[in-house]
């Protein structure tokens, strides 16, 4: 019968699996060449790692130097006199070891990461995918760095890059996201201090007010490709509602016979249930676009609606060549300005914009339940042939712009 005993590598794999818990094989190699404690460690699972057990304060331990499949066993004997050393100088290689792993969940990387899925569950899903785009894109210089080392000229820096390369309001955004995530790790114990304070707001932020010229929506519209994305700045121009709304909209919410979408109240912004007529131009837009089977959502690919909003708003950015930076939310105002300028009344805008301030507020609202339907539509119709008399004009063709009576 062969010895079971680990004295050469050629015992390393040699050595029986034991049929339940582990078998535990101490070195019994040459003198002048085992190394004292040393011992190969083999599970019935199947695992085979080296182990240095060691006594230290009275107490009998163990440290796991490594697989076998990566370490041989003279490897693992050099391993295991460094770790005798260390015993006998009263350290405990194991609190080494602990602390590496410590500074290591301590990383940027690792606490944003914790950060943003303890916060996930009370966050918007629009709000959370930006603060984890803030995190990857913009913060990627900080990911390697132990928390506790960054400090406010590192962030101070990186906000003035963020600032040129992506402009003041990014930077003022990631900002926000990381001054939040260090107060959850304060929070949480994992820091004692915020670098973001302290650190200049690169812009005040000021709501924007940009209403885009007739000439402008001409070439938005001309530019828009014959894509999903082309599709959805189409319906944006002529219905005036948010981006997410129809980004994710669902053949559900689409009554081609009746010529409208309807919206429930979790897919507003106000939880209110809204209905949003379709003009001709809209349906127009919507009925190049082929249902897929297996497929409720009109737009974009996997589980949730259009998600290349980026790449694609700057490729738009690129073909329409406006000479001011514009945001697809600058659509909505537009419309519903422009609405205002053709004699819309302010309370239809406000139903179209799905609005619940003026006409709709308080005791108002209270009392006035009209969704205000057919008033809507008509706006919207108004609205539709006003943006194609302006691209005809575009065009070179020549036609008159007509205002509503009111």
């Amino acid at each position: 019968m062969t010895e079971q005993l680990l004295r050469a590598q050629a015992d390393v794999f040699r050595l029986p699996i034991p049929k339940t818990g582990e078998a535990v094989y101490f070195d019994e190699g040459k003198p002048r060449d085992r190394a004292p404690g040393l011992a190969l460690r083999i599970r019935a699972a199947g695992s085979r790692k080296f182990v240095f057990f060691y006594r230290l304060g009275g107490r009998q331990l163990k440290y796991t130097i490594g697989d076998a499949g990566g370490w041989t066993l003279d490897k693992a004997r050099v391993a295991a006199r460094g770790l005798r050393v260390k015993v006998e100088n009263g350290e405990n290689p194991a609190d080494e070891r602990a602390s590496r792993r410590a500074d290591a969940a301590l990383l940027f990387s690792a606490v944003a990461r914790d950060y943003l899925e303890a916060r996930k569950p009370a966050m918007k899903p629009r709000s959370h995918a930006e603060c984890t785009r803030h995190v990857d894109k913009h913060w990627r210089p900080l990911h390697s760095m132990a928390l506790a080392s960054i400090d406010r000229a590192a962030v101070a820096a990186r906000l003035r890059t963020i600032a040129k390369v992506s402009g003041a309001v990014a930077a003022d955004r990631a900002r926000s996201t990381l001054s939040a995530m260090f107060a959850w790790a304060i929070g949480e114990g994992l820091t004692e201090i915020n670098p973001v304070n302290g650190t200049n707001k690169v812009s005040d932020n000021k709501p924007r007010e940009r209403v885009l010229s007739d000439a402008e929506l001409a070439a938005i519209w001309k530019a828009a490709p014959d894509s999903e994305y082309g599709r959805i700045v189409r319906l944006l121009m002529l219905t005036a509602q948010r981006r997410e709304e129809i980004g994710s909209l669902s053949w559900s919410e689409v009554d081609r016979e009746d010529a409208l979408i309807s919206l429930a109240g979790e897919r507003t912004k106000n939880h209110r249930p809204h209905d949003v007529p379709l003009s001709s131009m809209a349906l127009a837009v919507l009925d190049v676009v082929l249902e897929r089977e297996g497929r409720a959502l009109v737009f974009g690919n996997g589980q949730g609606g259009y998600s290349g909003w980026s790449a694609s708003k700057e490729a738009l950015d690129d073909a329409a060549k406006l000479a001011e930076p514009w945001t697809l939310h600058d659509l909505r105002r537009t419309a519903a300005t422009r609405m205002a300028d053709l004699g819309v009344a302010p309370h239809v805008i406000e139903a179209i914009l799905n609005h619940v301030s003026g006409h709709k507020a308080g005791v108002a609202g209270i009392y006035n339940r009209s969704t205000y339907g057919a008033e809507k539509r008509a706006a919207l119709e108004l609205w539709a042939a006003h943006l194609q008399t302006v691209i005809a004009q575009a065009d070179g063709a020549n036609t008159k712009l007509r205002r509503a009576t009111r």
